[in-house]
């Protein structure tokens, strides 16, 4: 009998706690003129969103009566669709720095020019986004800062340092050696094994997805061109590694063996892409490799060629790209390889991510792929197509407001006018 009244106290201790949850839970409704629901599918007209805390709990067609203490939120005759996502992000830095800032600036500033830009990103309507790159905590303290409301910002997914070869683009270049030995981070490896290590060091960092350097790159001061860096055994270790621990592989690859090499080992998304032949091409399709093309990116250097911003080991490698710029996105579409939205935010100014749609569909894509390419294509990239890219209930409630129809006319998501993140509104 003891037993039984035990067992009692804890149902009912259990059920004032489930009632005090539920009392608590806010409610919040959201009116719209239209919705779209999902890239793949037609728009909806007006429509009643229902959130629950920060979940989609139902969707109802037309104007439907708001409980009451809900909060209601009327957008009018705006169009309603999935927050954005943003693959390749650097939130801890702006446009347009000197490379010796790595020797003079600490790496908390980075957290604070983060902050800037996670909340100026969040208000251009990307409500995830990948951070492809930072000092050894920054993006893991923005990850944790936006996460728990502290500071207004997307959903981050975080790489933390990038693993490179020695002297390749992602290590200290441009230095004396011995400062380049201070300056270290620690995440270059030469050969399988020590490349395994390093993977095994960015998890136990914290590193959501492991970032590397698989071929030369543009704006670093290595210059040894564009093509591969890591060997094909050193790349197979990364790649079984980084995937027995449960973690995918982002790659910045320029050159078209690089990304063959890359595509081949398993690595799961080759980031710009730039000179990617169809050989290349041929490999990703088959292992299953996604395109983050990054155009955006370009249309940064662009704007500062020929202006004594760039050094002249930059500058010769930017005019190697600048006449291959997105024909990989139509060779890509072609052969079946699938798209992903990135766009290098940070190489150009934060907040301006949307321009990268309207070069996807120059490049080749309808702005129905364009925008798939930011939504369900990027959350698969990400394994969490159950938890964004979409609205439907039991989503997460990410979501955006714009005026017009973005899959007539993509610039409209170049000026959201509304935004919300786990059930939480941008100011």
């Amino acid at each position: 009998m003891r037993k039984l009244g035990m067992v009692a106290v804890a149902v009912a201790v259990a059920a004032l706690a489930l009632l005090g949850t539920t009392a608590h839970a806010k409610t919040t409704i959201v009116y719209a003129g239209r919705i779209i629901t999902d890239a793949d599918k037609p728009a909806q007209g007006p429509s009643t969103i229902t959130i629950t805390d920060d979940r989609i709990t139902a969707i109802t067609p037309g104007r439907a009566a708001a409980p009451a203490g809900a909060e209601v939120i009327d957008l009018g005759d705006k169009t309603l669709l999935p927050g954005l996502i943003d693959l390749h992000v650097h939130l801890t830095g702006d446009p347009g720095g000197d490379y010796r800032a790595e020797a003079v600036e600490p790496a908390e500033w980075g957290v604070i020019v983060g902050a800037k830009n996670a909340a100026i990103t969040l208000r251009a309507g990307f409500t995830t986004v990948r951070e492809a790159g930072s000092a050894q905590y920054t993006a893991f303290s923005l990850r944790r800062g936006t996460a728990n409301g502290f500071i207004e910002g997307p959903r981050i997914v975080a790489a933390g340092p990038p693993l490179s070869i020695i002297g390749g683009h992602g290590d200290v270049t441009g230095f004396r050696e011995d400062v380049h030995a201070v300056l270290d981070q620690g995440y270059t490896c030469t050969g399988a094994l020590e490349c395994a290590e390093k993977v095994r060091k960015a998890s136990r960092a914290g590193a959501d997805v492991i970032k590397i350097t698989a071929t030369g790159g543009v704006l670093s001061q290595q210059g040894r061109g564009l093509e591969g860096h890591f060997t094909s055994s050193e790349l197979q270790s990364i790649s079984d590694t980084a995937h027995s621990l449960g973690l995918k592989v982002m790659a910045h690859a320029h050159g078209a063996r690089g990304i063959e090499s890359a595509a081949a080992a398993g690595i799961d998304s080759i980031e710009h892409g730039t000179f990617a032949d169809d050989a290349a091409l041929k490999v990703m399709k088959a292992k299953g490799s996604y395109l983050v093309p990054t155009l955006m990116a370009f249309e940064g250097v662009r704007a500062g060629l020929g202006k004594g911003i760039y050094t002249p080991t930059v500058e010769t490698k930017i005019r190697m790209t600048l006449g291959e710029v997105g024909k990989a996105v139509g060779r890509a579409k072609a052969l079946g390889v699938p798209i992903a939205f990135g766009t290098d935010a940070g190489v150009f100014e934060h907040g301006r991510n949307g321009g990268e749609f309207a070069l996807l569909v120059k490049a080749g894509l309808t702005p129905r792929e364009a925008l798939a390419s930011a939504t369900t294509v990027a959350a698969r990239v990400l394994s969490m197509e159950g938890e964004i890219g979409r609205i439907a209930p039991g989503m997460s409630a990410d979501m955006i407001a714009v005026s017009g129809d973005p899959l007539s006319d993509v610039t409209t998501l170049e000026k959201v006018d509304w935004v919300m993140v786990r059930g939480r509104i941008a100011d």
